[in-house]
């Protein structure tokens, strides 16, 4: 199991913080600032029922799982539009 983060990241360091696994690492030498070790990361299946990287993320499709799905889909962090006058 493991995650991985793509170059929609912003590089705010809210992930490293949360890991519980400290599996997330400062990428210098790529296009996307973080990284995932991969045999570090189990998903928090070890501590939570969700894996906290992606509870805190503030940017959707930044981390994907094996599959490269986003974690945190288009439009899932956005609130639902304003309809009708205000």
């Amino acid at each position: 199991m493991s995650f991985s983060i793509n170059n929609k990241c912003i590089g705010c360091y809210a992930c490293i913080a949360v890991c519980p696994n400290q599996a997330i690492y400062r990428n210098d030498s790529a296009d996307k600032p973080f990284a995932i070790h991969t045999k570090r990361c189990d998903e928090c299946a070890s501590f939570w029922h969700e894996p906290q990287c992606v509870s805190i993320c503030p940017v959707e499709e930044a981390i994907v799982d094996r599959a490269n799905h986003p974690l945190n889909p288009l439009g899932s962090l956005s609130p639902p539009p304003q309809t009708g006058a205000v």
